[in-house]
């Protein structure tokens, strides 16, 4: 039996189990992440994050699903890698540079009593193209999948699709708390339309620069919150017409509030990035 170290830490409920290893790797992360997730039998939590070297950027961020599979990206974990670097390793240079497997991301940190309490993300460029997504619906006029309907489990709904790192369904609904998202989240994540699956965030829009989201992740379930499905909402917004672009829109999601502003280049995420515990866990 081997002993692991690890930090649980959160960014608006959305908690990861975040393992150091710049002095050595993990066996087998993948079976680690299903084991340490567990909320039963291990620590718990949405997946696992390890944080290493990296040649490009201050760190590189691996992050596991809690079902095992290994993900490109996390908006909320990746403010919590920031936070671990400047908490933890001490590293002192504001803004840190982390390496993903969908790009290197800078993150901006504000300190509290010299601990990071928040971050500011630039998460890159929306990809709207349905090819990159990936999704395998024909583009509308502008190259995009914007207010397409689909049919899913016998329902009709209109997506908008987004890559922010991840493939991501936005649905507009007039009752987000109504929605069966246990029965309605697989159907989606598992749609032959998505060959990667698919996160799918249900939004309902309380006015220009508010949205109430839940999401489903693939490979997670429905979790507190979704950072790059909170961006994907944001973007989607403006798509069709709800929000105004270069501003910010507050996603208010069950674990907490989410900023974000879309812009012509990049859109930015600030949220929280929270310590919960640290221990060893006997794997």
């Amino acid at each position: 039996m081997s002993a692991v170290r690890f930090t649980k830490m959160h960014g608006a409920g959305n908690d990861y189990v975040y393992v150091d290893c710049f002095d050595s790797m993990v066996d087998d992360a993948s079976a680690l992440a299903v084991k340490i997730s567990d909320r039963h039998f291990g620590v718990g939590g949405d997946g696992l994050v390890l944080i290493a070297p990296s040649k490009v950027a201050d760190a590189r961020m691996i992050m596991y699903n809690m079902d095992g599979s290994e993900g490109n990206m996390c908006g909320n974990a990746i403010r919590c890698v920031a936070k671990f670097m400047h908490d933890e390793r001490g590293l002192k240079n504001n803004p840190v540079t982390i390496e993903t497997k969908s790009g290197i991301k800078t993150i901006s940190l504000y300190e509290e009593e010299g601990k990071a309490v928040r971050a500011k993300v630039d998460m890159g460029a929306a990809v709207l193209d349905p090819a990159k997504i990936p999704v395998t619906l024909e583009p509308d006029e502008n190259g995009t999948v914007v207010g397409r309907k689909i049919e899913v489990g016998g329902s009709s709904y209109k997506i908008t699709c987004v890559s922010m790192g991840n493939p991501h369904a936005v649905v507009f609904v007039d009752d987000v708390d109504g929605i069966l998202i246990e029965k309605t989240g697989p159907l989606f994540e598992n749609n032959e339309i998505f060959p990667e699956r698919v996160n799918t965030e249900f939004i309902k829009v309380i006015d220009d620069h508010t949205l109430q989201m839940r999401v489903w992740e693939r490979g997670s379930g429905e979790t507190l919150a979704c950072g790059t499905g909170a961006c994907a909402a944001a973007v989607a917004s403006v798509l069709n017409g709800y929000c105004p672009k270069n501003e910010d829109i507050t996603v208010k999601l069950r674990g907490g509030d989410l900023m974000i502003r879309y812009t012509d280049d990049t859109v930015y995420m600030t949220g929280p990035c929270v310590k919960v515990f640290e221990g060893t866990f006997e794997d």
